[in-house]
């Protein structure tokens, strides 16, 4: 089985190095060089394995790292850093990484690493199914089926979607919504949200279904069969 790596990290030569020796070990590369990057890149395909450096430019690789475990997302992270200091690591391990390792670094043991976090964390099969109801989320493949019938789905729509079905039965502010989908609150006063809900219930919640998403007044939404 060929695997997926998100390599994170914003110095280009060592960025370009570990991907080179990644691809030839028979590893999916793909890179980001800054904390915006990464969470757009995850947002976009879920890796089986995420390298990730702590000093990336805002947000940086613990708040990465924070941001994705909030999110459910249980993808192995192995954090890169130069901080040998013990309260550094256990900041790193706090923030939901699952290894740690000190540059520089042996390539070797990396892939060992990578390697030893992938038996620990084998990828989800079937891409890690979602259900709610009647209502089918694949996240890996980025599709979704009401009823049986396939859902079409904008990129913002699929987001969406996903983060509601992964949190279902839990109400979502509308601030945790605009800063896990757009990495950015627009503020109280605007539509967009609001907007984007409206787009997802006419293709969601078709006549003769049971609604799912709900509307909490003045708190956010929740995704629920009731």
């Amino acid at each position: 089985m060929t695997h997926t790596v998100l390599i994170a990290e914003d110095d280009r030569a060592i960025r370009d190095s570990l991907t080179r020796a990644l691809q030839l070990e028979g590893y999916r590369v793909s890179t980001a060089a800054d904390g915006a990057q990464t969470l757009a890149a995850l947002t976009e395909q879920r890796p089986d394995l995420l390298v990730l450096d702590v000093m990336m430019p805002g947000p940086d690789g613990l708040e990465v790292c924070r941001r994705l475990r909030a999110d459910g997302d249980r993808t192995p992270v192995l954090m890169l850093t130069a901080r040998v200091e013990v309260p550094d690591r256990i900041a790193g391990l706090d923030a939901g990484a699952d290894d740690y390792l000190v540059k520089p670094f042996d390539v070797d043991e990396l892939f060992a690493r990578l390697r030893a976090l992938l038996r620990r964390n084998p990828p989800e099969p079937a891409g890690g199914v979602l259900t709610v109801a009647d209502l089918r989320v694949e996240p890996h493949a980025r599709r979704a089926w009401r009823a049986g019938q396939e859902l079409e789905l904008s990129r913002t729509e699929f987001d969406l979607l996903e983060l509601l079905t992964r949190h279902a039965g839990s109400v979502l502010d509308q601030a945790t919504v605009y800063e896990r989908i757009w990495g950015y609150d627009f503020g109280p006063g605007s539509k967009n949200l609001a907007v984007f809900i409206g787009y997802l219930r006419r293709k969601l919640d078709r006549p003769g279904l049971t609604p799912l998403i709900h509307t909490v007044r003045g708190v956010g939404y929740t995704l629920r069969e009731s």
